[in-house]
């Protein structure tokens, strides 16, 4: 029986901070008979150091060693083109590879002989593959995030508080998208003592809003016995009129709202616009609005940007928060390097790293790959 080797990269895209790999997965995965392998200063953005992963029983190894050695590149986010040209025929690349905005990278990869397993692929819907589910373990980290940042950019208090200078009312907080994201960031800014409301196109979703204690906001939505309101646990891309028609009923609550967060996202598609640049005007100055889904493809909120933070002249604080896990990178790595443990005891099989085809969650991950 072989032994199987992992060997977890240092992310190379500027201001990624997480790893794949943590000391503690490293032990889990050695305990199971899989060699592992960091590159030197592979964990540092997360306060992860070199000499933990020894502890762990990983080998700390140059990139060289790594890529000649490792069975399995392990990464969290697409590989750079010269990481990309450093894999070779035979090896297998597990991250989050993006193959729906990246196709080109696949298609090079799987064209060289590099067989390509990428999480964003795995169907959220099998209980069974719940555990290697790193879309949702990152959209948990991103939405408690998005409701910390939220309240440290607002200059007012989100709980309502009784002092001798009187009574300061509770922050009003509306959150756009009850996925994970929004979901986590409804419970953080409860916590954080706000009054939440929030929205979601999936009219199942008002139950999970609720039980948190926030207000699901009554503005009609698709039916949910039309065939594909919710596609393989995500909320469906809506049409242009059914887009127009939610942003008008939503304009009403946005303008009154002191804090919007937004975190609905079709996997490799646009964002849906669900806050325009007339809607922000009618916002109180000071108020704060969180983009989750501001990437290169666009945003929720008209005008955001990913990673940047602008002052509008009404006095909105517009922010493009679209890489919010790596702002918390220890606890996203952590997160992350576990969904990878569970997913190669899912692959590795008598000491060898096995992608069959046949299994419904290997073959959704290779998303069409070599076998």
């Amino acid at each position: 029986m072989g032994t199987v080797t992992v060997g977890a990269v240092r992310e190379r895209v500027p201001g990624e901070r997480r790893v794949a790999l943590v000391p503690e997965a490293a032990t889990l995965l050695r305990r199971a008979g899989i060699d592992v392998l960091i590159e030197n200063g592979a964990g540092s953005g997360a306060w992860f150091t070199d000499a933990e992963y020894t502890a762990a029983g990983a080998t700390v190894v140059t990139p060289d060693e790594l890529y000649a050695r490792a069975d399995a590149v392990l990464c969290v986010g697409p590989p750079d083109p010269e990481a990309a040209g450093a894999l070779r025929a035979g090896q297998t690349l597990i991250g989050l590879l993006e193959p729906l905005r990246h196709p080109a990278l696949v298609e090079d990869l799987t064209g060289r002989g590099v067989r390509t397993v990428s999480l964003d692929l795995l169907p959220r819907t099998l209980s069974r593959a719940q555990s290697m589910d790193a879309l949702t373990s990152q959209a948990s980290v991103a939405g408690y995030k998005a409701a910390l940042l939220a309240a440290d950019s607002y200059n007012r208090f989100f709980p309502m508080l009784t002092t001798a200078a009187g009574t300061m009312r509770p922050a009003q907080v509306l959150v756009l998208g009850a996925g994970v994201a929004g979901l986590q960031a409804i419970a953080t800014a409860r916590r954080l003592g706000a009054v939440v409301s929030a929205y979601d196109v999936r009219p199942a979703s008002r139950g999970e809003v609720e039980s948190l204690g926030a207000r699901f906001l009554d503005i009609q939505s698709p039916p949910e016995e039309e065939p594909g309101a919710e596609r393989g646990g995500y909320a469906r891309e809506l049409t242009e009129q059914e887009q127009q028609a939610q942003r008008e009923a939503l304009d009403t609550h946005i303008a009154r709202s002191d804090i919007v967060i937004t975190t609905a996202q079709v996997p490799g598609r646009k964002p849906p616009l669900l806050v325009t640049a007339a809607v922000i005007e009618r916002m109180k100055p000071g108020s704060v609005v969180i983009d989750l889904a501001a990437s290169e493809l666009g945003g929720n909120v008209q005008g955001s940007e990913p990673d940047k933070t602008v002052v509008l002249d009404g006095g909105v604080t517009l922010i493009g928060a679209g890489h919010l896990p790596s702002a918390t990178a220890t606890a996203a790595s952590t997160a992350y390097a576990r969904n990878l443990v569970a997913l190669l005891g899912h692959l590795v099989r008598d000491g060898e790293l096995t992608l069959d085809p046949a299994d419904e969650i290997t073959a959704a991950l290779m998303g069409g790959g070599p076998s």
